[in-house]
């Protein structure tokens, strides 16, 4: 199995009446199954870019041996029209652990579920470690995300209108466009429309959400910050240090990146550091 052997398949599951669609790749007998959870705007296809081969989670996680779930998160893709009904984060929760059991059936899960997220796809991830769902949760990660905006990006939110993306967002999100594939930074191609909710999730994150769900977190967590990230500021101390209860916290700061980590020229250096993260995390549950 190889890089270029591109076998990812969509699927789409009823969960208790709502459409959830995801992007998968199994292998038989994984040494863990792998969620991944895309940021705001996006899609599942973040992970896995269209002529991007290389820079697929999907492809580098099976290659090692996961099987890796790339989810449109509640109230995107297949969902995307039940958005208005799933502002309850506890429904958003149940909903993805429900995607997990149905896309991976009776298939092999290894050692347990880890968890990947971007950006606003944190908030998510956060929930669903902080209640594994009787799953074996080996570990989380995180990235594109923080308790303190940049001060680009704060001049920029500061002068927005309500219920609109800023004007100027878009180039902080793509900066540097060195930094990512020629086309790929318009981002169109696993381009996704936010469902309502998350605004509220937005207002509320870095002063309310984030310290009180990781506080909450029980596995070990991995927390990556672009060396070009404009959003937020380079503030992994004070990230590590809101996980009190994790038994293990290791950041990283990934050179020659932007805050689109999995679809950047780096994509691939990323995945790997992060899939070696997790195998740790499965070796750490065998002992």
């Amino acid at each position: 199995m190889t890089l270029d052997d591109d076998r990812a398949v969509r699927c789409v599951v009823d969960v208790d009446g709502v459409p959830m669609s995801a992007l998968v790749r199994d292998v038989a007998d994984p040494r863990a199954v792998i969620v991944a959870l895309h940021g705001g705007g996006a899609t599942a296809r973040y992970f896995h870019h269209p002529g991007q081969p290389r820079s697929s989670l999907l492809n580098a996680g099976a290659a090692l041996g996961f099987t890796v779930v790339a989810l449109d998160r509640p109230g995107y893709g297949g969902s995307g029209p039940d958005g208005a009904h799933l502002a309850s984060p506890r429904r958003r929760t149940e909903l993805a652990y429900g995607a997990l059991e149905r896309l991976l059936g009776t298939g092999g899960r290894g050692a347990g579920l880890f968890v990947l997220a971007h950006s606003a796809g944190c908030e998510l991830a956060l929930r669903m470690a902080g209640d594994g769902h009787g799953w074996n949760l080996l570990g989380l990660e995180l990235s594109g995300t923080g308790l303190r905006y940049h001060p680009l990006a704060e001049d920029i939110l500061g002068n927005g209108e309500p219920g609109k993306r800023p004007s100027g967002l878009r180039s902080l999100l793509w900066h540097p466009p060195r930094l990512y594939p020629g086309g790929v930074a318009l981002g169109l191609r696993f381009a996704g429309a936010s469902p309502g909710y998350e605004g509220e999730v937005v207002a509320h994150w870095t002063e309310r959400d984030f310290p009180a769900l990781a506080a909450r977190v029980r596995v070990p967590v991995h927390f990556t910050v672009a060396d070009h990230e404009v959003i937020w500021r380079n503030d992994a101390g004070a990230v590590a240090a809101l996980f009190t209860a994790s038994p293990r916290v290791v950041t990283h700061e990934m050179t020659e990146s932007g805050h689109n980590l999995s679809v950047g020229r780096s994509a691939l250096a990323y995945h790997l550091r992060i899939l070696s993260f997790v195998e740790e995390c499965v070796l750490a549950g065998q002992g």
